[in-house]
C-alpha cells in the first residue's frame, strides 16, 4: 500500500482537458438552469443551489448525496469538514483540481441534513444525467450509501458494494464510504483512502491521469 506521506512523483504530465468558449458558455447555462430549478419542495428552503467544483472537463466525477449547512451556505459542494478529509485523501493522491468534478445526487440541501427522499433524488435526476454529459468522466467515485442507491438503483448496504469496480456502458463505477461516515467512524478511513487509491490506478490505467511510482 503506498505511504500517505511519501509519494513519489514521476515527471509532470497535466491532465489536459480541453474546454473552450462554447463548454463553458454551455455550462454557464446548465448552472443557471439549476439555479431557477422549483421541481421538488427542498428548492423552497434553500439558501443557495448547489452544483458543482471542479473542472467543467473531468476524468473523473465524485458524486455524494446533497448539501450540507456549509455548502448551502456557500453554494459549493463538499466545503465542510467531510470536504476537507475528502480533498486531503484526494491531494495525497495527487488528484487535482483538473482531474475532478464534485456534485451531489440533490443539489438543495434537505432540512437537518437528512438523506434526500426518493421523489426528491428523481426529481433532481435530469439535472444529473446533464451534468453528467457535460462533464463527460470515465471514471465515477460514489460517495456513501445513498448516492450509491440512487445512482445504481441498488438497495444492498454500501458495506457490502465498497472497494468493488463496477463497469457499466464503459464507465468504471467505484463505490466507497461517505466522508462524513468516515469522521463518525475513523476506523473505516482506511478504507477511504484504499478506495480513492484505487480510483487513482484506474484512471492511471485508463491513462487519464499519469502513473504514480510509489
Amino acid at each position: 500500500m503506498i505511504d500517505k506521506d511519501k509519494i513519489e512523483r514521476t515527471e509532470t504530465t497535466k491532465s489536459t482537458h480541453t474546454i473552450d468558449e462554447r463548454d463553458q458558455e454551455t455550462f454557464r447555462d446548465f448552472v443557471q438552469l439549476c439555479n431557477n430549478c422549483a421541481a421538488c419542495e427542498l428548492s423552497l428552503q434553500r439558501q443557495n443551489v448547489v452544483v458543482w467544483r471542479g473542472n467543467i472537463k473531468a476524468p473523473l466525477m465524485i458524486i455524494g448525496e446533497g448539501p450540507g449547512a456549509e455548502e448551502d451556505q456557500q453554494g459549493i459542494p463538499f466545503v465542510g469538514r467531510s470536504g476537507q478529509l475528502l480533498d486531503q485523501i484526494l491531494n495525497a493522491w495527487e488528484i487535482g483540481e483538473d482531474d475532478f468534478h464534485i456534485c451531489n445526487i440533490v443539489k438543495c440541501r434537505p432540512p437537518g441534513n437528512r438523506a434526500p427522499k426518493p421523489e426528491e433524488a428523481k426529481k433532481c435526476r435530469p439535472l444529473l444525467t446533464r451534468q453528467f454529459n457535460l462533464v463527460r468522466p470515465k471514471v465515477i467515485l460514489l460517495m456513501g450509501a445513498t448516492a450509491y442507491k440512487y445512482f445504481t438503483h441498488d438497495d444492498r448496504g454500501i458495506t457490502k458494494v465498497r472497494g468493488a469496480w463496477i463497469e457499466k456502458a464503459g464507465f468504471w463505477i467505484m463505490p466507497t464510504f461517505h466522508p462524513a461516515y468516515v469522521l463518525r467512524d475513523p476506523r473505516r478511513k482506511n478504507d477511504l483512502w484504499q478506495d480513492i487509491g484505487a480510483t487513482r490506478k484506474k484512471l492511471a490505467e485508463l491513462k487519464l491521469l499519469r502513473e504514480l511510482i510509489t
